[in-house]
């Protein structure tokens, strides 16, 4: 086994590295093909997985400036969060409406937690709830359009800061007024307000708050799109013909290529007659169970790509999820024979065959080092 690892690692074309991978089924029994596609894995796809937990899609709501201007029109209107009744909450929302984002946040709500809450006060004021985008709005800067918007958004702060808003959790839950700043109401948070926050108890709201979590919740979509934008762009420098799918393509995608796989991959290469030559998949997971539970989808792309008459697969992976080799990335190797990509060798992608046929001759050579 050690020796096929290595003639596979070695290998030095990658057209070359799917052939031997392909020769696998034939000389080892099945009770070895886990351990062996996880030892070619580790040997030669692992150490192109780079981290990607270092950066982050940044958004300018999330702006220290914009956060320290609200703050500071909350303490100066509450008179430091003294004058906090809710007729005086009601008053400050609707003449300056970027305080909302303050209460939002010493709640420790999202902007849809808080919309979601207007629905219980809502109906006790018997007034229309928020909706997740009149709170963001607000919060950028944008008018209170009415009274009525600023009572029902001041009854959430008033009545979770008294502990009457949720009462009865199920289990063993806690309130997510049971931190260190809102614990005993107004007084901690006037308590901070004045003496500031210490720093181990800065850091310990990071600890169960999660470094960047809502600006990386925001921004996953971002992330996802990361992989699938670099391999359009490979493509359309290439001369490839391809269709990128999306929620609104796929049936009709499908129906063109006449692929039933559901969903769709993410993207269909074919030539210029329409014939489907190639199908690609792109996963970014930085959880290895989730790894696990996503490597499935590249053999359900396998039989796929054998029912069309055995066009090849390709993953393209991003996050440490896909270190997990045995049960994860071993299998997506095996699915694929071994045409897995990173975006550390996303454009050597284009010297395996499919690709250079397919590419516009016109087309300068992509560097592939």
């Amino acid at each position: 086994m050690a020796a096929a690892v290595n003639e596979i690692t070695s290998a030095t074309t990658w057209n070359q590295r799917v052939t031997l991978i392909r020769k696998i089924p034939e000389e080892f029994g099945k009770a070895q093909h886990q351990s062996i596609y996880a030892a070619v894995a580790d040997a030669v796809y692992v150490p192109n997985l780079t981290p990607d937990f270092a950066y982050i899609h940044w958004r300018d709501e999330y702006e220290l400036p914009k956060v320290q201007a609200a703050y500071e029109r909350a303490c100066v209107l509450t008179n430091e969060f003294t004058d906090v009744g809710l007729d005086a909450l009601a008053r400050m929302i609707q003449a300056e409406p970027i305080t909302l984002r303050i209460f939002r946040l010493l709640l420790g709500f999202t902007a849809q937690e808080f919309a979601a809450s207007t629905a219980i006060t809502g109906e006790r004021l018997n007034a229309k709830p928020l909706a997740a985008s009149t709170v963001k709005t607000m919060e950028n800067g944008g008018a209170c359009k009415s009274q009525s918007v600023a009572e029902v958004a001041a009854a959430v702060i008033d009545q979770a800061m008294r502990g009457v808003l949720f009462t009865g959790g199920v289990g063993e839950v806690r309130s997510k007024l049971d931190k260190p700043d809102t614990v005993s109401g107004w007084d901690t948070v006037r308590k901070y307000a004045t003496d500031g926050v210490p720093f181990p108890v800065f850091l310990h709201q990071r600890h169960y708050g999660g470094a960047f979590r809502q600006l990386l919740d925001a921004t996953s979509g971002k992330r996802g799109d990361l992989l699938e934008q670099a391999v359009e762009d490979l493509f359309t420098a290439g001369g490839i013909r391809f269709v990128r799918t999306g929620p609104s393509t796929q049936g009709k995608i499908a129906k063109k290529f006449g692929l039933t796989v559901k969903p769709a991959p993410d993207f269909v290469v074919h030539d210029a007659n329409g014939v489907v030559k190639a199908l690609l998949e792109c996963k970014q997971v930085n959880d290895g169970g989730t790894a696990r539970d996503k490597a499935g989808r590249f053999g359900s792309l396998r039989a796929e790509a054998m029912r069309l008459g055995g066009v090849p697969v390709f993953a393209i992976l991003a996050g440490l999820g896909w270190r997990r080799t045995a049960d994860a990335l071993g299998p997506v190797v095996r699915d694929t024979d071994g045409r897995v990509f990173t975006v550390q060798t996303l454009a050597e992608m284009m010297t395996v065959e499919p690709f250079p046929g397919l590419r516009d001759k016109r087309k300068k050579p992509l560097a592939t080092g």
